[in-house]
């Protein structure tokens, strides 16, 4: 457990954002999961539609169960940039996924290195690589390690 616990800041928000896209209607994702703003789900169906701020408000609320559970997952000091990327990544592909990775494991081993490496690992959908994971891995991957985004 991080303690005191991290914040998701406002630059890993943007990352959310830029990774997820945006949309007031709702729309099937890659694995067919209905999502509308910045990729919410709960609630979400065919004819779901939002606003500009209901979308906002969702993804603070939506990115806050991914903070609790980075900061009760890692067992190590991190820095923003890591914490950030860690919730985007953990937001994508949930809690459980996160609990039994490879990443979470080298990670509390101290292991940032190739902790980082694993990022890449989880680009597919239905065992095909989706080009929008990979990019968002991309993205991750260099907010983890603190380097320029593409």
């Amino acid at each position: 457990m991080i303690n005191p616990p991290m914040i998701y800041s406002g630059a890993g928000l943007q990352l959310t954002e830029r990774a997820e896209g945006f949309s007031l209607t709702s729309y099937q994702d890659s694995g067919g999961v209905w999502s509308c703003g910045y990729g919410h789900i709960d609630g979400v169906g065919p004819s779901t539609i939002c606003t500009p701020e209901l979308a906002l408000q969702w993804i603070e609320q939506d990115t806050q169960w991914a903070s609790n559970a980075v900061n009760n997952l890692v067992n190590v000091q991190l820095t923003q940039n890591e914490f950030d990327a860690l919730v985007d990544f953990v937001f994508n592909i949930g809690a459980h996924a996160f609990e039994q990775s490879t990443l979470l494991i080298l990670l509390n081993q101290g292991d940032f290195v190739n902790a980082s490496l694993q990022f890449q690992r989880w680009d597919l959908c239905d065992g095909k690589v989706v080009a929008g994971l990979l990019n968002r891995r991309t993205m991750e991957s260099n907010e983890f390690n603190g380097t320029d985004s593409p």
